[in-house]
């Protein structure tokens, strides 16, 4: 055992670090741009670039701007260098790139690209790998890089309304509103399982507040009138049918003389009996669940979740048969 120790030790030291290929690469790429021009750093950059190179290109704008930090290309490495960032999936970095280069130069002709790009990225933040293999519902996920992408086109149309980017940006922002307003209604119908109907009925109204325009208005109307109606609120119940008629008069809950359907039981109207001998800790009813995308927004951004019973195949396969 010893000699065969001492035989792979000696491979090692005679094959050098051969084995171990990275070490080595920095001092390799640092040799083959020693030298080089200002103008010699940006055509390399543009060929890595044009062959979607992106870690060269990031290599070497980081290069460009360390050695010519006020260069002719110093201000349109900076910009590509964000662009880079974005292309190699390494949002968080090209954020941070878009933000620096907005606080650097607030006036630069193109700072207008740094904002688009800036929601580019927080909007692809919340699309990880798996979610391109497998379906996936994005009104269920964390809001805040939606939010943050929101914000950043909001911010690039407020300062820049004729900017090149701007119609694309407020398609996104279309996009967004009504991601953010369906997320409100899966979070409201979260809190019908948990049996918090003044957290739904909060929700639902925040989306009707807030969320104008969007096909979850609907969905939000209904809401506010199951959960006030849980709660005993029959006034605010009825204010809420009201509206939802006035303006979706074709809802699903709605029957066809116009009367709200409800879909769970007030505190003061009767109990199963399995409930009450229970003592209220089971009961066999669904909790009330509003989900109209299929109706009012088909092809929205995550499919409506479907509620088929699953066999017992598709729970044991996480889904993947049955």
């Amino acid at each position: 055992m010893r000699l065969i120790t001492l035989l792979l030790l000696a491979t090692m030291a005679l094959s050098g670090c051969s084995w171990m290929p990275f070490i080595g690469d920095d001092d390799d790429k640092a040799s083959e741009t020693e030298g080089y021009t200002e103008k010699d750093f940006y055509d390399v950059i543009q060929r890595n670039l044009n062959s979607h190179r992106w870690e060269d290109a990031i290599a070497n704008l980081q290069a460009l701007e360390a050695q010519f930090p006020f260069g002719t290309y110093a201000e349109q490495a900076q910009l590509e260098l964000i662009y880079a960032y974005h292309r190699s999936a390494d949002y968080e970095a090209a954020i941070a790139a878009a933000d620096r280069f907005i606080r650097l130069h607030p006036r630069h002709p193109n700072v207008d690209y740094a904002y688009y790009i800036k929601g580019l990225s927080s909007l692809s933040q919340s699309r990880s790998f798996l979610s391109s293999l497998t379906p996936t519902d994005f009104t269920s996920r964390d809001p805040g890089a939606a939010r943050d992408a929101f914000a950043s086109f909001s911010e690039l149309l407020t300062l820049y309304p004729n900017s090149a980017y701007s119609a694309d940006a407020r398609k996104r922002m279309i996009f967004l509103k009504n991601l953010l307003a369906r997320y409100e209604i899966h979070a409201a119908n979260y809190y019908f399982e948990r049996g918090a109907y003044v957290a739904a009925a909060n929700r639902g109204r925040y989306v009707v507040e807030n969320f104008q325009q969007t096909p979850a208005v609907a969905d939000g109307l209904a809401i506010m009138a199951e959960a006030y109606h849980l709660i005993g609120k029959e006034e605010l119940a009825d204010n809420a049918i009201r509206v939802l008629t006035n303006n979706f008069p074709d809802y699903p809950a709605l029957d066809e003389n116009g009367n709200f359907r409800f879909q769970g039981i007030a505190p003061d109207e009767s109990k199963s009996w399995l409930r009450r001998l229970s003592l209220g800790l089971y009961d066999s009813r669904k909790p009330p669940y509003y989900d109209t995308r299929e109706k009012y927004n088909p092809g929205s951004a995550g499919e409506a979740p479907q509620k088929e019973k699953r066999s017992f195949l598709n729970w044991i396969t996480f889904g993947l048969l049955g």
